[in-house]
C-alpha cells in the first residue's frame, strides 16, 4: 500500500499508544499505527553521490506497544543485503512517525539516520 493511501488506524488502538508520544508526533500516530499493522513496507534508501537503494521492511504485529517486534530489512532484493532489529513496538512505531514526517517534507519513503544506526548497531 502507498504511503499517500494509508487511512488512520482506530481510535481504541491509538489510544494505547499515545501515552508514549508528545506534541506535533501524536498527529502522525493514527498513520504511524496503521503502517504499523500493515507488516510491511517498500522504500529507497537515499545513497549521497549515488543512487538510491530500494527496500523492503518486515516486521510481526502485536497489538501492545511495550511488546518487541522483530524488523527486517533486505535491500535491492538481495537476501545477503538483509539485516534484523529487535525493539519495543512503541519504538518502532515511532521510526515510523519519522518516517511519514520525511515522507511529507521530501516525498520518499526512507527510515532515518538513528533507525539505520540502530539496525546496524552502530551505538552500542
Amino acid at each position: 500500500m502507498a504511503i499517500d493511501q494509508i487511512k488512520p488506524a482506530d481510535q481504541r488502538v491509538v489510544g494505547v499508544y499515545a501515552p508514549y508520544y508528545q506534541g506535533g508526533k501524536r498527529n502522525l500516530l493514527p498513520y504511524a499505527i496503521s503502517l504499523y499493522q500493515n507488516a510491511s513496507l517498500e522504500g529507497q534508501r537515499k545513497i549521497e553521490g549515488g543512487e538510491s537503494i530500494p527496500f523492503l521492511a518486515t516486521w510481526y504485529v502485536s497489538n501492545l506497544p511495550a511488546d518487541m517486534t522483530r524488523c527486517r530489512l533486505q535491500f535491492d532484493g538481495n537476501a545477503e543485503l538483509s539485516y534484523e532489529v529487535m525493539m519495543a513496538n512503541y519504538e518502532f512505531v515511532d521510526f515510523l512517525i519519522e518516517l511519514l514526517t520525511n515522507y511529507r517534507r521530501h516525498h520518499t519513503t526512507d527510515f532515518s539516520q538513528a533507525f539505520y544506526r540502530k539496525l546496524l548497531r552502530l551505538d552500542e
